[in-house]
């Protein structure tokens, strides 16, 4: 009984661990990638995950317009998730 009782607190420890080391690490990364999300407005300087600069031009809810360069023709629509950091432009 005492050796059932033993891998009982180990599966349960090896559970907290997980869950310690893992999940709580990955809900914190979305909660602050969904913040990110939430604060864009237009006339912010993005960095796209494919490594672009460009100024935001319009948002819809999952999509946003990115301006990339000084030509003004070079418009790309993209979704919010492609975005991996905001500059807020210093007023």
């Amino acid at each position: 009984m005492p050796q059932a009782l033993i891998m009982v607190v180990y599966i349960v420890l090896i559970g907290v661990m997980m869950y310690f080391l893992a999940i709580k690490p990955q809900r914190k990364q979305q909660r602050e990638q969904q913040a990110l999300m939430d604060s864009l407005e237009k006339g912010d300087y993005v960095l796209t995950t494919s490594g672009f600069y460009g100024v935001i031009i319009d948002i819809t809810e999952d999509d946003v317009i990115v301006e990339f360069g000084n030509n003004k023709n070079c418009r790309i629509s993209m979704q919010k998730k492609a975005i991996a950091q905001v500059e807020k432009p210093e007023a």
